[in-house]
């Protein structure tokens, strides 16, 4: 029926078990929510022991491309802060990479956009 409520999984992990109850990420992971997240490990070779929450993370991000965390906290149906907070768990544990955003000097190499869109238009 149309109006019947959808429902949601079974069961959910808490987010502070996931967190290990930490609600800041460690000083020296700083993760904002364009930064850019690669798993180090893939989810397949990773410990038996994770959340199910943390192989799902580390399948999405599987490298070359990884994703960015905003991406990630869509895809999860999780708040940002939550999910950086879980990202941060998982730099602390070696899981993840993650990389700040290009700057913006990076990003305006006229020369480099040109090859692209001359790159593009031969495809």
């Amino acid at each position: 029926m149309p109006d019947e409520p959808q429902r949601r999984s079974p069961r959910r992990t808490r987010l502070y078990a996931l967190t290990d109850g930490r609600t800041a990420a460690a000083a020296q992971t700083v993760l904002t929510m364009d930064t850019t997240i690669t798993a180090a490990v893939a989810a397949d070779d990773a410990h038996t022991g994770l959340a199910t929450e943390w192989r799902a993370v580390l399948a999405m991000c599987a490298p070359p491309g990884g994703m960015a965390v905003a991406e990630i906290a869509a895809r999860m149906h999780m708040r940002l802060t939550p999910m950086t907070l879980l990202l941060g768990e998982l730099a602390d544990r070696g899981l993840i990479h993650h990389r700040p955003p290009l700057d913006g000097a990076e990003t305006t190499n006229v020369h480099l956009l040109m090859k692209i869109r001359d790159n593009l238009a031969r495809i």
